[in-house]
């Protein structure tokens, strides 16, 4: 499953890639873009763990960018 996600608060390209990269890396992860001029999250992961997944992404992007939020 592919979903997009806005994001608020998400400060420079930089702090986008870091998340990009630790959201990449999770297990059950099978690709992750963050995407800093459009404020957007996409994740794409196996139908059947994704809202597991996803939880796991929202704990990880706030332990890395407590100021920046995934709507869902």
């Amino acid at each position: 499953m592919r979903k997009s996600f806005k994001l608020d608060e998400i400060d420079c390209a930089n702090c986008a890639q870091k998340l990009q990269d630790a959201i990449s890396r999770l297990e059950g992860v099978e690709k992750a873009s963050v995407n800093f001029l459009t404020q957007k999250l996409t994740l794409t992961a196996p139908d059947e763990v994704f809202d597991d997944v996803l939880d796991r992404v929202v704990a990880l992007t706030a332990d890395l960018e407590p100021d920046c939020e995934i709507v869902r």
